[in-house]
């Protein structure tokens, strides 16, 4: 019988052993393939227009260039000015979204609030049905003046029907009613239970909300679009749109390549852009990793 339980075992650590190299392999394929497209992007950024024209595009550069870069950092000012506004609004957007998202979300995770049903239903409804494009327009522009400030790039998407159901369910699962009602016992008072105890045990779905939230502010071009006028208030990414499109104005005019002596990169700008603008917020997620795993795993089944 001990020989049986010895081959048993034996068998089981192999299969473990090789279950663990096949996983090992597939996601190493995976990351792979997540990280490629990035190092392609960065590799045509470095390039030459023509040789991206001649050889299409290459992980290797046929030749280094870096004439996109000092066409699109050329703006000096603009572009310091276009990240000061794109990261103020970014942590300030967050930060509030979090607070109101979360304080909206608790009281709809608790037992004890009568209506919490009602207006969870309220903030469900929400996510099905929107009053469109103009009467948003109309209510930030001409009932909430907010047109060509800083606070028409925060405050349009401080509160999302998503993340408020998805952090009452996180509360709901994870916030004991025992604990609160101890807190209680003992003369605590609600704001304080919720930023002494209940944020703090929130830690994954704050992480993971709040990532999602500062990509969104981040990479949010359309806001400033259709509520900022002024050039001197600009996001990094509406500016970098602007200058895609001047670009591919300037490459259509020949006079205007006449006078400039050059042929503006189209191609290589286009990737360029695209480092420039994921390349600060791509740090953030190390930061956040530890709570995100888990975060994501919100409202699976528990055994």
């Amino acid at each position: 019988m001990a020989n049986d339980k010895r081959v048993k075992q034996s068998g089981m650590n192999s299969i473990s052993f090789a279950g663990n190299i096949t996983l090992n392999i597939t996601f190493s394929i995976y990351a792979i393939v997540c990280i490629f497209p990035l190092l392609l992007v960065l590799a045509v950024s470095l390039s030459d227009e023509a040789d991206i024209v001649d050889y299409g595009y290459r992980i290797i550069p046929k030749s280094i260039s870096l004439i996109s870069y000092q066409f699109i950092l050329s703006s000096g000012d603009k572009i310091l000015s276009a990240y000061g506004y794109t990261i103020v609004s970014t942590i300030a957007g967050t930060i509030l979204a979090l607070l109101i998202t979360s304080s909206l979300a608790y009281p709809l995770s608790r037992k004890s609030f009568k209506y919490r049903n009602k207006f969870a239903f309220y903030v469900y409804f929400t996510m099905l049905f929107n009053g469109g494009m103009v009467p948003l327009y109309i209510v930030y522009t001409q009932i909430i003046p907010l047109k060509n400030s800083i606070y028409a790039l925060i405050i349009p998407n401080l509160v999302s029907g998503f993340y408020v159901l998805l952090m009452r369910t996180y509360f709901s699962q994870n916030i004991s009613d025992s604990i609160v009602e101890s807190a209680e016992i003992d003369g605590a008072s609600t704001f304080r239970i919720f930023f002494t105890m209940v944020l703090p045990l929130a830690k994954p779905v704050l992480a993971t909300v709040g990532l999602f939230t500062a990509m969104g502010y981040w990479n949010n071009y359309f806001r400033n679009l259709l509520f900022v006028y002024d050039d001197r208030v600009m996001n990094l990414q509406y500016l970098l749109f602007r200058m895609q499109s001047e670009i591919e104005v300037m490459n259509t005019d020949p006079q205007l390549i006449v006078e400039l002596g050059k042929y503006i990169p189209q191609e290589t700008s286009r990737m360029a852009m695209v480092i420039l603008t994921i390349g600060p917020i791509i740090f953030l997620y190390p930061f956040l990793q530890r709570y995100f795993i888990k975060g994501l795993t919100i409202g699976s089944v528990k055994g």
